[in-house]
This record gives structure tokens, sequence and C-alpha cells, in this order.
């Protein structure tokens, strides 16, 4: 009888797998972030507990198309985060991160819990000039223009992302258990940074409501080249109950036309 590729991995397909993973080359990205201060009790709306408000309402959205190994198209990949405190760290919250393929967002949205969904994802660069753009459902709802200057000191980085892993219930009602919050970690390095003198535009979307979170406050916006890899450990348990008002952030629900 063949076999039936459905079945059941040997140990030894299994081990395969996992050295092949440890073997992958460095993945390499161009990324533009914008970071703008906002409203600070818009910014602490959308904060799920444990999280608290950060001291500055900062908002950081990301657009990066990312060279995949082998070949083929680049990913386009995006992120619109709010800081956020937990304890006595302070990370971003995403609540959107736009992927253009379905197997970018699995491994995402099932192991870290990240906020993923299939979008559209624009980053071109025309000599000096740099266009970026989040877009889902017909709606570009965030745009980035701007010219790119001079070239900034490259090091190592590390940042901390808060996400909210969690399932809903098969019968419909709710979760089918508590959330974990999840700290992720990335750490890489870089081998170009520039400053860009830029504006960012917020247009509004009923499925991806960023621009209730206005640019209030000074724009900071760069363009950089670099590679990261990221770890991801469960920090805590939230009660299902304190996640459900928040559940809306992670799928699209044609019921928030009724919000108030």
């Amino acid at each position: 009888m063949a076999r039936v590729r459905y079945g059941p991995r040997t140990a030894a397909e299994l081990r395969a797998a996992r050295e092949a993973a440890a073997r992958i080359p460095d993945i390499w990205s161009t990324s533009l972030f914008a970071v703008w201060e906002t409203d600070p009790d818009a910014a602490a709306q959308v904060l799920p507990p444990p999280l608290k408000p950060a001291p500055r309402p900062l908002v950081r959205a990301t657009v990066s198309r990312v060279d995949l190994p082998g070949g083929g198209p680049p990913l386009g990949a995006g992120s619109v985060a709010v800081r956020a405190v937990h304890g006595d760290l302070e990370g971003d919250y995403p609540l959107v991160m736009p992927m253009t393929t379905e197997r970018a967002l699995i491994g995402g949205r099932e192991v870290f819990g990240e906020p993923k969904k299939l979008g559209e994802v624009t980053l071109e660069r025309d000599g000096d000039r740099v266009r970026a753009a989040l877009a889902r459902h017909g709606v570009a709802f965030v745009q980035v223009n701007g010219v790119v200057g001079e070239a900034l000191p490259v090091a190592d980085h590390e940042a901390l992302d808060f996400y909210l892993k969690f399932l809903p219930a098969p019968d419909g009602r709710g979760l089918d258990g508590d959330a974990a919050l999840v700290h992720c970690t990335r750490r890489g390095r870089a081998r170009a940074l520039n400053r860009v003198d830029g504006t960012v535009i917020l247009a509004d979307s009923p499925y991806d409501p960023v621009a209730d979170l206005p640019v209030l406050g000074p724009v900071e916006i760069t363009l950089s080249e670099r590679t990261s890899v990221q770890e991801g450990r469960i920090a805590a348990r939230v009660p299902a109950a304190d996640v459900l008002p928040y559940v809306h952030q992670r799928y699209d629900d044609p019921l928030q036309v009724l919000d108030a």
C-alpha cells in the first residue's frame, strides 16, 4: 500500500525537519518604521489587561519587504502597534499585522498569538523617494511617504512585543479557555539605516481603525536593512472574561458596524 501523506511522520523525518530549520540562512528585510505620539486616552483604551499604558503614548507602524530563502517573490509584512508596559517591562502591543501570504500567518498566529491578517503591503523606493502602505479590504489605512536622508549608525537591536494567544470556543460562546500573554523578543542586526523625512497618513477603515490613533506628536521615520530572530515565552495567564472585550481586534467582525 502506498504511503498516505496525511499519515504520521517518522521520528527520523521529524528530526530532519528540525535540523533543516536550524540551518535556515539569515533572512534580510527592508523595513520602514514610523513612530508618532497619539492621544493618551486612545492608546490606553486599546490595551487589554494586564497591559498598562507606557509613559509616552507612542504608535509604531512597520512596513517590510522580506527576501525569502530560495528566491521567489518577497513577502510583504506590516504591523501597527501601541507602546505598553507589563510589570517593569516596556514593549509594543500590535493591533494588526498585515501579511501578503497565508504561510506567513500560520506560524505567527498559532505559535505566538500575533494578530496577523491577509492584506496588501507596499514598500517602494525610487531614488531617494520612498512610499509605503498597509491596506486591507480596499482601504490603505496607513500610508507613509518621504525622502530618504542621512545615514545613521547601525547596531544590534532588540525589541519586545506583547501578544495575546487565545482561541474562540467551538460552540461560539466566548473562548475555549484563558488566554496567554506572550512576551516575544526580537534580536538582530542591521546593515543599513537611514533617516526619512516624511509624513504619515491614516485612512479610516471599519476593520482596521488605526485612524482612531491620530498623529498628534512628532513623527520619526527610518528605513533599514536588517535581519532578526525571535523567541517567545508565556509570561502570564489572562482570564477569558478580561480578553473577550478585545477579541474583535483579532478577527474581522461585520457586527462592529453596530458599535457605538
